[in-house]
């Protein structure tokens, strides 16, 4: 007999609890959903703000070429027509990201493909020669010689260095191993088949994956775990990997994000949902004005206010939320120990971006969950 009463304690009810617990409902197993929150949702969970969707813990944009993923969503929460293609401010001058056609003629004036394909092989051949033929040692010689000194300078340096804390010649050279160069027109930022955001914000899709499921928020797991885990066959847990673990082996590090949020009385700031500040001396990395995310056209114009959030990269401490693993060697080293200790519970599975000290983007996770439950 089995004398639990759930058959799953999900911990956490962001995107992958949330369509982890969905899943096996769907399948007549019994979940309880646990979350350290006031509400459910992790970082997709929207606030509505002058009437507009706000995303709270930063923008996020569903982009999939998976037609599983495409389809499982949208029969949930179907999705806007949304296209990302975000702008680079540096000091007034505007750039069209990704690096595409339309970046090239705002950066040198270039109108053909093969004009722009001369400039960066001229400046890729000068960043060759100051190495002397060596491979690139940090961040700044590996972009140099994927881009070139002019995109680097403008575009890359001062943002990257906001988003780690730290000089790029201090940076490895893996964390960017590869930038999109496009030779074409084409400002959409992903190449994927399907993008999109749904209709009426992520709490839609969030309350639509746990319809029906017993979900209680406010609650710290941690602090009572023996009494929660006894209450079922099995653990899915989302939360940090090292705090499961009392952080007995030290912490695990991150950057974090801090948000500068308001309402402001004009219909459109920006004219557009994503502006990334690339200068170093500009404080944050980027301004989100949400209602782009959902309006189009003059549309923007029905509604006379908007909001903004600026947004600051800043080095996390423990208390502070986490965000981006830091995939370095000591990261790298103290995981693994954490993974070996995590492999001995049978009963508990670690999945998800804290609990795999991985990044994940949203369509990879909902991947995960489908495979885990299968």
């Amino acid at each position: 007999m089995n004398t639990k009463s759930y058959d799953y304690l999900i911990v956490g009810s962001g995107l992958m609890g949330a369509t982890f617990a969905h899943l096996m409902h769907s399948r007549g197993k019994r979940c309880l959903v646990v979350e350290r929150r006031p509400h459910t949702g992790g970082n997709i969970h929207c606030t509505t703000m002058a009437g507009i969707q706000v995303h709270q813990y930063g923008a996020h944009i569903l982009h999939t070429s998976d037609r599983q993923v495409w389809d499982f969503v949208n029969r949930l929460a179907p999705c806007n027509r949304y296209t990302n293609a975000p702008l680079a401010n540096y000091e007034g001058e505007l750039y069209n990201l990704p690096f595409n056609m339309n970046t090239f003629h705002q950066m040198w004036g270039v109108v053909t493909p093969q004009q722009a394909q001369d400039m960066l092989d001229r400046q890729r051949a000068q960043a060759r020669e100051m190495m002397g033929g060596r491979d690139p040692q940090n961040l700044e010689e590996q972009a140099l010689l994927l881009v070139g000194s002019d995109i680097y300078h403008k575009l890359i340096k001062g943002y990257t260095e906001k988003q780690w804390g730290r000089p790029c010649t201090e940076l490895p050279a893996f964390i960017i191993k590869r930038l999109p160069v496009r030779l074409v027109y084409d400002n959409n930022y992903f190449n994927d088949s399907y993008q999109g955001i749904p209709i009426g914000g992520y709490n839609v899709l969030t309350d639509a994956l746990l319809q029906g499921i017993e979900v209680r928020t406010s609650c710290d797991f941690l602090s009572e775990r023996n009494e929660w885990e006894s209450m079922a066959g099995h653990v899915f847990y989302t939360g940090p990997i090292d705090a499961y673990f009392d952080f007995s082996l030290g912490h695990l590090q991150y950057r974090t994000v801090r948000f500068e949020t308001e309402v402001l009385p004009m219909p459109n700031y920006q004219g557009n949902a994503v502006v990334n500040y690339t200068h170093r001396d500009v404080p944050f990395t980027r301004i989100i004005e949400h209602k782009h995310f959902e309006c189009f056209g003059q549309a923007v114009y029905d509604n006379p206010s908007t909001v903004v959030s600026r947004e600051y990269s800043t080095e996390w401490t423990p208390g502070m939320e986490p965000y981006y693993p830091v995939n370095d060697q000591r990261n790298s080293r103290l995981l693994a120990h954490y993974q070996a200790m995590a492999a001995r519970l049978p009963h508990v599975t670690f999945a998800g971006r804290l609990a795999e000290y991985r990044y994940y983007d949203m369509a990879p996770t909902i991947q995960r969950a489908l495979q885990l439950a299968q």
